[in-house]
C-alpha cells in the first residue's frame, strides 16, 4: 500500500464508481486479470493523447499497464451470450488520463483479441484500437499461462508471454493508495478519428478484490508494438483479480 500526491481530489475518483444514470447497453465478466505497470515520463504519453485529455499521475509519474484478462458472457443487455462469440482472452495496453470536467479514466493504446466480430464491433462503435491476435491460455492448478501474438500484415508476431498465479488474501485498494489509482478505473476514453470527438463511456463494476501475484516471467513487447519505449525494469507494481461482473455503459461525445 502506499499512498502519494495526487492531481485530482479523490472525490472525483470516488464518483466514478457510483452506477451509471445512463443505461446498460451490455454484459459481461472480467476473469484472471494480471495488472503490470511501469512508471513513465507524463510528456511521453502526453504525446497521443486527444487536446481535450491530459495525463493522470501518481507521485509526479505517468503510469502504462500491460492486462493480460479473460472476457466471459459478452452479450448485449436483451441478448444471451452466444458460444463461440462470447468467451474470449484480451491483451491491453493502456495508460490513465484525466479530461476537461476532471474525470478520471482509460486511455488504451491497443486491445488484443482472437475474435474478429467483437474487434469490429468496438472498432466501429467504440472507437477503440482492438486488433486480431492469436491467444492461448493453459492452467496448471493456480498457475496461468497465457501466450498472445499479434497478426500482422501477412504473418504473426512474436510471442508473447505470461505466467503467473494469485498469492496472498484478496484485498481492496484504500482510496489514495497507488493500487486504488491503478485499479480503480470505471471510465474509459477514445477518439472517433472522423469526426474528431473525444468520446467516454462509464463501466460499472464491485470494486476488485485484488491479490499479490507469483509472477514467473512476462513481455514487453506490447509497447514497442504501439511505438513505445521498452521499459528496462521490472514492473514496478504487479497485481491480479479472479474477476468481476461488469455493465457497460454507451459511449458518448465529450462537450
Amino acid at each position: 500500500m502506499q499512498l502519494g500526491s495526487d492531481i485530482l481530489p479523490i472525490e472525483n475518483r470516488l464518483a466514478q464508481r457510483d452506477l451509471p444514470k445512463l443505461p446498460t447497453v451490455m454484459h459481461q465478466r472480467w476473469e484472471e486479470l494480471l495488472f503490470l505497470h511501469w512508471t513513465f515520463e507524463p510528456q511521453i504519453i502526453a504525446k497521443v493523447l486527444p487536446p481535450s485529455l491530459r495525463v493522470d499521475t501518481f507521485e509526479g509519474k505517468a503510469w502504462i499497464g500491460v492486462v493480460p484478462f479473460s472476457m466471459r458472457n459478452v452479450r448485449p443487455r436483451f441478448l444471451p451470450s452466444v458460444p463461440g462469440i462470447s468467451n474470449f482472452p484480451e491483451l491491453n495496453l493502456r495508460t490513465y488520463v484525466v479530461d476537461e470536467h476532471g474525470r478520471p479514466g482509460v486511455w488504451f493504446y491497443s486491445l488484443d483479441t482472437p475474435k474478429r466480430l467483437p474487434n469490429w464491433i468496438a472498432r466501429t462503435f467504440f472507437h477503440l484500437n482492438y486488433r486480431l491476435a492469436r491467444i492461448q491460455i493453459e492452467e496448471k492448478g493456480s498457475l496461468r499461462f497465457y501466450r498472445s501474438e499479434l497478426r500482422m500484415e501477412t504473418e504473426w508476431d512474436t510471442s508473447q508471454e505470461y505466467k503467473w498465479e494469485r498469492v496472498g488474501e484478496p484485498f481492496t485498494a484504500e482510496p489514495g493508495s497507488l493500487d486504488f489509482f491503478l485499479a480503480e478505473r470505471y471510465r474509459l476514453f477514445a477518439y472517433n478519428k472522423k469526426k474528431e470527438q473525444l468520446m467516454s463511456g462509464q463501466v460499472h463494476h464491485d470494486p476488485y478484490l485484488l491479490q499479490k501475484v507469483n509472477l514467473e516471467c512476462n513481455s514487453k513487447r506490447l509497447f514497442a508494438l504501439n511505438g513505445l519505449p521498452e521499459p528496462e525494469n521490472s514492473p514496478v507494481s504487479v497485481l491480479a483479480s479472479a474477476g468481476v461482473d461488469v455493465q457497460i455503459s454507451p459511449m458518448l461525445k465529450v462537450d
